[in-house]
């Protein structure tokens, strides 16, 4: 059974994943590479990506490191509220932070009206702002992870043998951090160049490569100069799943650690408290925008309070189009928890030959951009019975959010009794009805985890469906750019509300589900 089992998930991935990329680098094959690597559109938007991925990755994984080690390291009041606020803009597309910025600062925004400014947001300084606010609650969660798993034990003799703090950072805190902060370091890159919603949306005449690309395939149908770019935006991916894998496991000690204690200095946890309160309100600020936005009769000039513009914006197909996101997010919970929770079992738990094979797919799932993998799927499944379907949205959801769900179950079943299929053999159970009536009651928290974060992802992903949804089939969230074209930003308003009510209520509710079961 479990030989089936693995035979049917190669035959998934194979599908899912193989297939389409292959087919991007055949196409990408058949399409004058040089002529576009080296046109002068090509480049502008290559050195234009570089430089603003460059350099919103610095701030947003410096201002994460900051407030990490300010939660991780300081007792302050409420902060665990301050952990759930601060990663709020990850339950939005990436349009609605553009928008979001769009109204702060744009030239009719809340902040250049206090201010009375005349600088323009739009272009490299709005791109970078965007991008900080947008892959900032990923770089808080992935360093406050690693801060937490610190050993307090090597400061401890730090201090006893009277070493500086400089000293004492470069001896101990340097040598932990150094390849995890790498590994941060290129995920939040990756996750910044590879996104087209902030640039497309703020960005201007600075145009990027994920936007020269999504232009080029949706406007004029060049699937291979798309293919090109595509396989360009690979580069940054592959390396930040290179370090994935060469970093797995690199801090883990088989001796207990010793948790870091809090500083309670009064002067220390007021001026944190502080600068985590003007944080949070600059995170939250985008949201409070569409707050305002929405229910506002005429912004900026009329703030008088109107439900007109959510009437407008269901008038518009909202409704319909939210019932799609529904449906996507909830096949794609479901179907993908199954998946990555079957293929974790067979690499975790049977001794089977394609386990390797099976975590090294898996994996590589990280490595794939959701634009690219959009762009591959399309050229893939073009002609096909699922294309157009609601059915293929599903897959592509799957694939580009595998790797995490996947992670979790691995590291749930991991800790796991590795005799306990033994037990049930000698008793004669049935390897399924062992599965499910032991294994995955064991693991129902962790299960939930997974179903939650695909299903919150679906709900507000926009690069990996964006060149597969049609009229009938169109999430939610590509609304988005569709009211932006039509200059109808309070519906951008609404929809943004929309999402992000949705994904608060879908937490809500995954997290009942685990107290209940």
């Amino acid at each position: 059974m479990k030989k089936k089992i693995s035979y049917l998930l190669l035959l998934f991935f194979f599908i899912a994943l193989c297939f389409p990329i292959i087919l991007l680098f055949i196409e990408a094959g058949q399409s004058d590479v040089a002529e576009i690597l080296f046109s002068s559109r090509f480049s502008e938007a290559l050195k234009n990506s570089i430089i603003s991925s460059s350099v919103a990755t610095f701030f947003s994984v410096t201002l994460a490191y900051l407030l990490s080690y300010s939660l991780t390291r300081v007792n302050i009041p409420f902060s665990s509220v301050f952990n759930i606020l601060f990663t709020s803009p990850m339950l939005l597309p990436s349009l609605s932070i553009g928008m979001g910025i769009i109204l702060l600062f744009g030239q009719n925004g809340i902040v250049t009206r206090l201010f009375n400014s005349s600088t323009s947001i739009y272009g490299f300084i709005g791109i970078v702002l965007g991008s900080i606010l947008y892959s900032f609650p990923v770089a808080l969660i992935m360093i406050t992870e690693m801060l937490k798993g610190e050993d307090a034990t090597p400061y401890e003799a730090a201090k006893v043998l009277q070493l500086g703090k400089i000293h004492t950072f470069l001896a101990v805190t340097f040598p932990y951090i150094k390849k995890p902060m790498i590994a941060t370091i290129f995920a939040v890159f990756t996750m910044i160049i590879t996104d087209y919603g902030v640039p497309l949306m703020i960005g201007g005449r600075y145009v990027t490569l994920p936007v020269i690309m999504y232009q080029d395939v949706i406007g004029m149908l060049d699937f291979g100069k798309g293919a090109v770019i595509g396989i360009v935006l690979l580069f940054p991916a592959v390396v930040a799943f290179i370090l994935e894998v060469v970093n797995k496991d690199s801090n883990i000690s088989t001796f207990t650690r010793k948790q870091i204690e809090k500083t309670d200095k009064i002067l220390v946890r007021n001026i944190v408290f502080i600068i985590c309160l003007v944080a949070l309100l600059l995170v939250v600020a985008p949201i409070i925008c569409f707050l305002i936005l929405s229910f506002s009769t005429d912004y900026p000039v009329n703030l008088a309070f109107t439900t007109e513009h959510i009437r407008s914006t269901l008038d518009r197909g909202a409704l319909e189009y939210w019932g799609n996101s529904l449906l996507i997010s909830f096949f794609t919970s479901f179907i993908g928890t199954g998946i990555s929770f079957m293929t974790a079992y067979i690499t975790t738990r049977c001794n089977v030959k394609s386990r390797n094979i099976l975590h090294i797919l898996s994996l590589l799932t990280l490595a794939i951009p959701g634009i690219v993998l959009g762009l591959s799927y399309s050229m893939a499944f073009s002609g096909s019975f699922i294309y157009g379907t609601i059915l293929i949205l599903v897959f592509v959801n799957i694939i580009h959010f595998f790797s995490s769900p996947y992670l979790m179950a691995n590291n749930a079943l991991s800790k796991i009794n590795s005799n306990l299929e033994d037990v049930g053999a000698t008793l004669g159970i049935p390897r399924l009805n062992f599965i499910f009536n032991v294994i995955v009651p064991i693991s129902f928290s962790s299960m939930v985890e997974m179903a939650s974060y695909f299903f919150i992802n679906s709900m507000m992903t926009i690069s990996a469906v964006s060149f597969l949804a049609t009229s009938h089939t169109r999430p939610l969230s590509l609304l988005i750019s569709s009211f932006e074209a039509q200059m109808l930003i309070e519906c951008i308003g609404v929809v943004s509300l929309m999402i992000f009510l949705t994904n608060i209520v879908a937490k809500f509710l995954f997290h009942l589900l685990k107290k209940v079961v």
